[in-house]
């Protein structure tokens, strides 16, 4: 399966340009794809429904939370200066 490759931008607006930073999201997404992918073949060997699986998925994703807190200019302003 092929990954996406976006390009990233800063909540203001800004191209995410550092290398290592692409590299630490590619590799981010790649090791999602594989975990996502393991479990869903786990669901369909146990008889769960496909369609089902993936929607407990999105819903998973969905409901993601910034662990940083505050809107997302504040947590950028918070990985910036780190």
């Amino acid at each position: 399966m092929n990954i996406p490759e976006p390009k990233w931008r800063s909540p203001t607006g800004e191209i995410i340009a550092c290398v290592e930073k692409l590299k630490v999201l590619r590799e981010n997404l790649e090791e999602i794809q594989r975990l996502c992918q393991d479990a869903l073949d786990d669901a369909v060997l146990m008889g769960c429904d496909e369609r089902q699986f993936r929607d407990v998925l999105v819903d998973l994703i969905a409901r993601l939370e910034n662990t940083y807190g505050g809107t997302q200019r504040e947590s950028a302003d918070k990985s910036e200066s780190l």
